[in-house]
């Protein structure tokens, strides 16, 4: 009986302390020297790769931000605060009740295939809209301006960044809306457009947070503030 006994305690016991042992190392000791390794080795990145601006935190550099003015009565949707440059839109998995800064509960695509109605329906008003919106007297946008990155959402749904053919579409507008010249927001777009990833990979890209701060600093200055 005693020998029956300790033949069932012995697996039990090297099981606790197997238990015990990687519990330690994998759920203390690990996570510990990952995170130290991080914080020493990129800390920016290991902190969420925030942007700040007037010593404030106003975001990542990974995660886009909508531009909207406040929703109107009888609005489902706000309209974008067209003073700013406006990110990809952010069709996805569901909506946010919550965190006003963007309509995404969860990250993710839309998961439609092209010939999706619904989907179809999404980029046909959005290129209305990029149309109309940046639209100034004298300078009509022809719907062939109109980027791919202007209509669709990214597979995330949360593309930080634009093409630099979007960003140069809304220059005017951004010019006429701030009262701006056009040929300053050029320039700063193109010192705000980053280039290929090592100089191949992916495709030359404009960061909408920063290129939005440095737009709202030149607006500062012009008005003498």
């Amino acid at each position: 009986m005693n020998n029956s006994l300790a033949n069932s305690v012995r697996p039990l016991w090297a099981g606790l302390r197997a238990l015990f042992v990687l519990t330690v190392v994998c759920g203390v000791l690990y996570p510990l020297a990952v995170t130290g390794a991080a914080q020493g080795l990129m800390p920016g990145r290991a902190n969420g790769s925030e942007i700040t601006a007037n010593g404030e935190v106003v975001g990542s550099e990974h995660i886009g931000q909508r531009y909207e003015l406040p929703l109107k009565k009888g609005q489902e949707t706000p309209a974008p605060d067209l003073r700013w440059f406006q990110p990809r839109p952010s069709n996805g998995l569901g909506t946010n009740s919550v965190n006003t800064r963007y309509s995404l509960l969860v990250s993710g695509a839309t998961n439609r295939s092209g010939d999706n109605k619904e989907l179809i329906d999404w980029v046909t008003a959005a290129k209305a809209a990029a149309v109309k919106d940046n639209s100034v007297p004298g300078h009509p946008v022809s719907p062939t301006e109109v980027p791919a990155d202007a209509v669709t959402s990214s597979g995330s749904g949360l593309d930080p960044d634009i093409s630099p053919a979007y960003a140069r579409l809304q220059v005017r507008r951004v010019a006429e809306r701030n009262h701006l010249d056009t040929a300053r927001v050029a320039e700063l777009v193109e010192r705000h457009t980053d280039g290929r990833i090592l100089g191949f990979a992916g495709e030359p890209r404009v960061n909408v947070l920063r290129l939005n701060i440095a737009l709202k600093q030149l607006v500062n200055a012009a008005a003498g503030r």
